[in-house]
């Protein structure tokens, strides 16, 4: 009797965890990381069973791993300048490459990178594509779209998505010129048309990853708000906000349109990891980002965690 009163009781309890569990989800994992992980604005991909990741730095700088957890650091992309960088961006110098995303498309991949100064919209997007990655042969296709003083938005922080219908998009923009988005050919892989501003905020917002999430029928901005590269001194945040439409507009959860300053801040940092900001979404399930290392005074480092999504449709990790 006394067994088996405690057997239902157990199986009670192991109930009343599952119902628990679902309606207040435990927090999504965050990957134990080791070896070179010292980046700025990642851009992740998985290549096979071969782990990517691209980020700021001379000649677009690039890491890679075979387990997901132990990176590694490759040889950069360039290692001489594209002529057609001193035509867009003059007074731009060396190898200094910043923000780049990844994107596979019809068989090859398409890597996106903005080169610029500090403080000036007198920037540009580039492109170079590959059928591989591990193969390391890169192949530069030129200018993408450009900006300077009297152009509305910044040419830097590109981000490609893929929407419902199968149309192509790029994200890019960065401060007080805020967001923009511009459609993608399918065949240039450039932009086919005009840029629209989709979102802006005081005090900064770059760094756009917009994806959609055929489970909740919607499309997520995240972006970087705030100040980075300066440290722990650092002021990033990641927020978020969504739309059913990928031209917009997006709100973020309290209702207010991005364009309007609207951002939900899901990351703003902890005691150990100061201004996580320069995201890049995989799919739906997985960020990376940087974040200024508290133990390491400062230095930007990668961070990955699996992402998930609550009842309301919102993405979270811890």
């Amino acid at each position: 009797m006394f067994k088996s009163r405690k057997r239902i009781i157990t199986l009670l309890l192991l109930s009343a965890m599952l119902v628990f569990s679902s309606v207040f989800p435990v927090y999504a994992a965050t990957w134990s990381l080791n070896g070179d992980t010292n980046v700025h604005d990642p851009a992740y991909i998985k290549e096979g069973s071969t782990h990517w990741v691209f980020s700021t730095g001379s000649g677009l700088q690039v890491l890679y791993s075979t387990n997901g957890t132990t990176y590694n650091r490759s040889l950069p992309i360039y290692t001489s300048r594209p002529s057609w960088w001193s035509t867009y961006v003059p007074n731009h110098t060396g190898l200094d490459v910043w923000a780049p995303d990844i994107f596979y498309y019809n068989g090859k991949y398409h890597l996106y990178y903005s080169i610029s100064t500090f403080g000036s919209k007198v920037s540009a997007i580039g492109l170079t594509t590959t059928t591989s990655i591990s193969g390391g042969v890169w192949t530069d296709q030129g200018v993408v779209i450009s900006s300077n003083d009297s152009t509305n938005y910044n040419a830097i922080d590109p981000n490609i998505m893929q929407a419902a219908n199968g149309n192509l998009y790029m994200v890019f923009g960065s401060w007080s010129s805020g967001i923009y988005i511009t459609a993608i050919s399918k065949t240039t892989m450039k932009p086919t048309g005009n840029a629209y501003r989709i979102a802006t905020k005081s005090g900064g917002i770059e760094g756009p990853s917009l994806v959609y999430n055929s489970s909740t029928g919607y499309y997520y901005l995240f972006v970087s708000i705030g100040v980075c590269c300066a440290g722990t001194d650092s002021t990033y945040k990641i927020a978020v906000g969504r739309s059913t439409n990928v031209l917009g507009p997006y709100y973020d959860k309290n209702g207010v349109d991005m364009k309007n300053g609207g951002a939900s801040v899901i990351d703003s940092g902890n005691s150990a990891w100061v201004g996580p900001g320069g995201q890049d979404v995989s799919g739906t399930n997985v960020i990376a980002r940087h974040a200024y290392s508290v133990a390491e005074n400062g230095a930007p480092k990668l961070l990955i965690s699996d992402l998930y999504w609550d009842s309301s449709g919102w993405p979270y990790y811890n």
